[in-house]
């Protein structure tokens, strides 16, 4: 790309327009993907190997185990909106923000749960402030890169 900003009256058919169009898709398929297989990661693990996972939320014994895997298979149904987007994001614009509205719902409801977490449970606290952060960071990277394609598409309208 030149570099230089398309004029607004860049017509569709325009090689500029195409390659906008192009980063601007690539870009939200690898910034959802991201997100997307940090989650299943974080997912699979809770699911598969809770044990390792309790100790960080005062989690014991088989309710507690159960307790972890529970929020596991939670992450994995979360997680359903995001192969479409990656795939299709021009066509799944929808679904993109509805991946947004959940990822803005668990980001307030983590800082919630942070927020009225008495003195005392600093490990729980610890666990909990990285799901606020990388949920702020993944909104943030797939929030950005969903307005690009927005602009993107009118642009190149």
């Amino acid at each position: 790309m030149s570099g230089a900003p398309l004029p607004p009256n860049t017509p569709a058919g325009d090689p500029r327009a195409s390659r906008l169009l192009t980063v601007a898709t690539w870009t939200v398929r690898l910034c959802f993907a991201f997100v997307f297989v940090v989650n299943v990661q974080c997912a699979l693990g809770f699911a598969l190997t809770p044990e390792a996972y309790m100790g960080a939320y005062e989690l014991a014994g088989v309710p507690g185990r159960v307790a972890t895997q529970g929020i596991g298979i939670a992450f994995l149904m979360w997680n359903c909106t995001y192969p479409l987007v990656i795939w299709k994001p021009q066509r799944h614009t929808t679904l993109a923000a509805v991946v947004l509205a959940q990822q803005v719902v668990g980001l307030i409801g983590e800082s919630f749960i942070r927020a009225t977490l008495p003195a005392g449970h600093d490990l729980l606290a610890s666990s909990i402030n990285l799901f606020i952060t990388f949920d702020g960071l993944g909104l943030v990277l797939m929030g950005a890169s969903f307005v690009f394609l927005l602009i993107a598409r009118h642009l190149c309208a």
